[in-house]
């Protein structure tokens, strides 16, 4: 994934004499300063050699910032600057904007960063503020989640989503509002027949079987185990389980999308196959092919988890995204247990960056489905989770955040899990958290949850709010 790009622009003084006299001296050493450790981030810096002191020079500096595609300004104001000089070049790129200043009291810094944010704010004009000593830890732990954060809003601008089938088993909170989405996140939902999957899958099982078998080969080769049976896992069935990935994969490339959503049940579930091989590897870095981007996807027909997906891996440079049903809570040990229908990611099982080391922790199981074909079971591996989702209130948009651990659950709770579901065990994540779980009770809005693996509640919450949307941080 492309790093972040931020552009810096460094304001002073327009008076010549006191730019001489004074501002000078103490403006460009500490430009110099900020640029040098701005460069040391993980961050594509554009800035300048010259501190900008007049109209032009700013409007200079602006147009080059807006023609290398900026995710993010820092308005920089080591001195005293003029606050109107501040947004000029705020508005003229209108992009989000971080004002920074230091705490040094030989600079008069201050005067202009309350100057220039006061007046922003008077603009309504959303900001955020840093002052600190450059370098400083804490500088970087407010600037950081900001940059990731405008950078994944950016991201989101002009993405492609593309829906296959409607809403699914009357899951109200997978349905979305096209032109709420355009409006909110400018993002383009197109609609596509879950039949042109399977008229695709269909035409790769008669014309180009040995990608279908190079990807049977691979899920044989590498998997702990093929489960196959006469009736339910034939080899015919996980081969238009392939297929049907295939046939997603050739559209996703065709039409240009970012990240996708599938209805499945129960039209495809029931009368095809289940579309758990997508689920399994879409949002992952690999298949038989090699390494591959990856595409966040949501089961059944829910975009804002598909999307909550999706802003996840533009805030975490690209990571595999995680989708659960938020199936149970174990009041007594605070862990909520997040299966799903038939698959989740498999970078999961062991969370390496060898697929091997993955694959060899994940069984097809025969589905329960009516249409037959592989459940992808697993349990996902241990370590740090960040869970969110999207979801409406009255309409407006919130986000639920849950920062958590991935854990084992001992023999005893594994043991009573399995045997109350049965036959229809589920590849599942056992998150612990620290939040009250009333608080989840009442708030929760869906029946689905995204994760992964990186705590990244701040960048989260900075999202929320270049969005407009409420962050309700649980924990």
């Amino acid at each position: 994934m492309d790093k972040p790009k931020v552009g810096l622009v460094t304001f002073g003084d327009e008076r010549d004499d006191m730019w001489e006299k004074v501002f000078k001296n103490l403006a460009e050493p500490r430009h110099a300063k900020l640029r040098d450790h701005l460069q040391t981030q993980p961050i594509e810096l554009i800035s300048f050699d010259a501190v900008a002191r007049t109209r032009n020079d700013i409007d200079g500096q602006i147009d080059k910032l807006r023609a290398a595609y900026v995710d993010v300004m820092i308005a920089h104001t080591p001195c005293w600057t003029s606050p109107n000089l501040v947004i000029h070049g705020v508005q003229r790129l209108d992009m989000p904007v971080i004002l920074m200043t230091s705490k040094d009291m030989a600079t008069h810094g201050m005067v202009g960063f309350f100057g220039a944010g006061g007046a922003m704010h008077q603009a309504g004009i959303e900001h955020i503020r840093i002052r600190d000593d450059v370098g400083s830890p804490s500088m970087t732990a407010k600037l950081m989640p900001f940059v990731k954060a405008a950078a994944a809003a950016n991201a989101l601008k002009g993405e492609v989503f593309g829906l296959f089938g409607g809403r699914s088993l009357g899951i109200d909170t997978g349905s979305i509002d096209p032109i709420q989405w355009r409006r909110l996140f400018g993002i383009d939902v197109e609609h596509i027949d879950q039949l042109e999957i399977i008229r695709r899958a269909e035409l790769l099982l008669e014309e180009e079987t040995e990608r279908v078998d190079k990807m049977i080969a691979w899920l044989e080769e590498h998997m702990k185990t093929v489960a196959y049976n006469d009736l339910v896992l034939t080899r015919e069935k996980l081969a238009y389980q392939c297929a049907c990935y295939l046939a997603t994969k050739d559209i996703i490339e065709e039409k240009g999308l970012g990240f996708v959503a599938i209805k499945c049940m129960p039209d495809l579930s029931n009368n095809y196959v289940p579309q758990c091989i997508s689920a399994a590897l879409l949002p992952g870095p690999y298949d038989a092919d090699g390494e591959k981007p990856n595409i966040s996807m949501g089961c059944e027909a829910d975009c804002d988890n598909a999307l909550t997906m999706e802003i996840m891996k533009h805030l975490t440079g690209g990571m595999p995204t995680l989708f659960g049903d938020l199936s149970h809570i174990d009041d007594e040990d605070n862990v909520l247990y997040l299966p799903n229908c038939g698959a989740q990611s498999t970078w999961f099982a062991s969370r390496s960056d060898d697929f091997k080391e993955n694959l060899k922790q994940v069984e097809l199981r025969p589905s329960v489905r009516p249409g037959g074909g592989a459940t992808v079971y697993f349990r996902s591996a241990p370590g740090p989770i960040t869970l969110a989702r999207l979801y409406r209130w009255s309409g407006e948009y919130r986000m639920a955040i849950i920062p958590g651990q991935v854990i084992e659950l001992s023999q005893e709770k594994l043991d009573a899990f399995i045997e109350a579901r049965g036959a229809h065990q589920l590849p599942t994540a056992f998150v612990k958290v620290s939040t009250d779980i009333e608080a989840i009770i009442d708030e929760f809005g869906s029946n689905h949850i995204a994760g992964v693996a990186k705590d990244i509640e701040q960048e989260l919450v900075q999202f929320c709010k270049m969005k407009g949307i409420t962050p309700v941080v649980m924990k």
